[in-house]
């Protein structure tokens, strides 16, 4: 019995509105690299679906650059907290940790010799520093600036330069090693957001919340143009990214632009046009080899071709929130992974490539909590804005959507159109996406709902650690007067695919297990588990199930030995597992608050 890491398809990078986000390249020009969360993640820029995952640090990490020997990759969080680690091996062995200044890091830089890091952000006592890579010492002194320190950057040739850009709407010049303070720039007149120097060294340019971009001599410092006359955008810009031959540069801006400009003539080539919505802002970019890529306000990924620029040649979609629940449906005989998140936002994956899309249309706006599919083939799902929905996935666009009195924490279908859903304080029969029958004033509070796949029976577990039987009858539920009994609240609970079994899980760590045709008979309990698990999802076989749960494990287990079971540790590290699904009999997904999704091979 063994388990073995097939695929991982990971997180678009976090954003936030009005604040840039770094994102890093390796020297070789193979890979590119963001963060999420507590997660840096390193994707193929000629195949994102290719991707690794480092989780070592243990609060939310801002910013990651490679060296420019490409051997070693520098991290830092918002504690402050510097993590310097080895890109050569799957283990990432960490290398060295320092702890500069305390307070967030914004931006890293290294200088061309691999020895030397720049980080700057907002620390208690001062806005940067500069320290050798393996020893932690200082190489500098990064004063001259009132406020927080948004950008880094290092002249990557002899002799070497340092710039910084700040929310003191200046810019900042230093001569070193060791890095000492030689001149201020008051070009800008709000806040600076980026500053980067060419690959050739010959010169730096600084963009700001203004929309102005101002390219600077790279050795003296000295002010030479600026880019597009008065200004090169409509809105702030927030990320330039220089071409590896330095005669050009690409800027993203909020005025949902990204520009590709021609730094001898001072004028914009090309004007790649992003959208209309909020959503569509530009917060970073990157220029890699061949590639040029925007990144939207969403998270999403654009690669944008020179020669089309009223639409990207591809669009790199997924979730930046956590995702909250997951479910697996085959379509025209191949599997996608379906998932949704604390955003209100489903993503659809295709199992193999990684390939991924979305429902278009106005979906749900707040947390996804769980999603099933009915036999109509509709993605059946509900959310914390009170609604549930029903989509055509042959579709692919958001339709029927039903209003509910209370909030729904589970739904669950069976055939002949029924759904149940469990509300807070309500639990509430559906048939053909229409209200049939409510319960209210209930004894317990519900927490959880199944259906029996063919549709007689819905069982609801309560906070009180009881599960409550009801029968389908027509339209309507009839207490039988029939629970069953657990150890603790219900977190979760599922028939098997063929309705012989229900499996209950619950806070107090057990996995429950009844035989339906013997009167709801204990047939096994579960132990192993030592946090709260909060998801539950039969394997095809009707044999074996997977829990997953806060102590960030996932058990599968054999249903007639509970001693038999398979152990994934750290299937989501740092993170608990939120939503567990399979695609077949040896294929098991997981999902957590890492806004990753995995596939696990999974053999007995």
């Amino acid at each position: 019995m063994a388990c073995e890491l097939k695929h991982v398809f990971a997180s678009l990078p976090q954003m936030e509105r009005g604040v840039a986000k770094v994102i890093g390249g390796d020297p070789k020009g193979n890979n590119f690299l963001y963060t999420n969360g507590k997660c840096v993640i390193i994707r193929n820029i000629d195949n994102p679906a290719i991707a690794d995952i480092y989780t070592e640090h243990a609060h939310t990490v801002n910013v990651a650059k490679y060296s420019p020997s490409g051997f070693y990759i520098a991290s830092g969080d918002v504690t402050g907290k510097l993590r310097i680690w080895d890109t050569t091996q799957k283990e990432h062995i960490l290398k060295n940790e320092f702890t500069p200044f305390s307070g967030p890091i914004k931006d890293i830089a290294w200088t061309g010799d691999s020895q030397r890091i720049a980080l700057v952000g907002e620390g208690r006592e001062k806005f940067g520093a500069a320290i050798l890579w393996d020893s932690g010492n200082s190489v500098g002194d990064i004063s001259g600036h009132s406020k927080i320190i948004n950008s880094v950057d290092i002249k990557q040739n002899r002799p070497y330069r340092l710039a910084t850009a700040s929310d003191d709407t200046c810019g900042s010049f230093y001569e070193g090693p060791p890095f000492k303070f030689k001149n201020t720039k008051h070009d800008h007149s709000q806040f600076v957001n980026c500053v980067r120097f060419s690959p050739n060294g010959e010169h730096f340019v600084t963009a700001g919340a203004d929309g102005k971009i101002f390219i600077y001599d790279g050795k003296s410092s000295d002010l030479i143009s600026q880019l597009g006359g008065e200004k090169a955008h409509n809105g702030g810009i927030y990320a330039v990214s220089w071409s590896p031959d330095s005669s050009q540069l690409i800027s993203a801006s909020g005025d949902k632009t990204v520009k590709l400009w021609d730094v001898g003539a001072g004028t914009a080539v090309t004007t790649f046009s992003m959208g209309t919505d909020v959503s569509d802002q530009q917060l970073g970019c990157l220029w890699q080899k061949d590639h040029l890529l925007g990144i939207s306000l969403t998270g999403y990924i654009n690669y944008l071709d020179k020669n089309k620029p009223d639409r990207p040649i591809r669009v790199i979609k997924g979730h930046s929130k956590s995702i909250q629940c997951l479910t697996v449906h085959k379509s025209e005989g191949r599997p996608y992974i379906y998932s949704g998140s604390s955003d209100g936002h489903i993503n659809i994956w295709d199992v193999d490539s990684g390939e991924n899309d979305c429902f278009s249309g106005k979906g749900h706006s707040n947390q996804v909590s769980k999603l099933t599919f009915n036999d109509a083939e509709e993605l059946v799902t509900c959310s914390m804005d009170d609604t549930l929905r029903y989509t055509d996935i042959n579709k692919k666009e958001y339709s029927d959507v039903v209003k509910m009195d209370f909030q729904p924490k589970s739904v669950s279908v069976a055939s002949g159109g029924l759904s149940l859903a469990v509300c807070i304080g309500q639990v509430v029969l559906l048939k053909d996406k229409k209200k049939v029958f409510t319960m209210d004033n209930l004894s317990y509070e519900p927490e959880v709902g199944a259906m029996h796949p063919g549709g007689t029976t819905a069982a609801v577990g309560g906070a009180d650690g009881d599960i409550y039987l009801y029968s389908v009858q027509g339209n309507t539920l009839k207490d039988e007067g029939k629970t069953l009994k657990v150890k603790g609240t219900t977190t979760d609970m599922a028939y098997s695919k063929d309705g012989a079994y229900l499996a209950v899980i619950d806070e107090k760590k057990v996995a429950t297990v009844f035989t339906v045709a013997d009167g709801y008979s204990v047939k096994n309990e579960f132990y192993g588990h030592h946090a709260k698990p909060v998801c539950l999802a039969w394997s095809p076989d009707n044999e074996h199930f997977a829990t997953g749960g806060m102590d960030m494990m996932v058990f599968v287990w054999t249903l007639s030995d509970s001693d038999k079971r398979i152990k994934l540790q750290d299937s989501h590290r740092l993170h608990h597992v939120s939503g567990l699904a399979w695609v077949d009999e040896h294929t098991l997904v997981t999902t957590s608050h890492d806004a990753t999704v995995k596939q696990w091979t999974i053999s007995f």
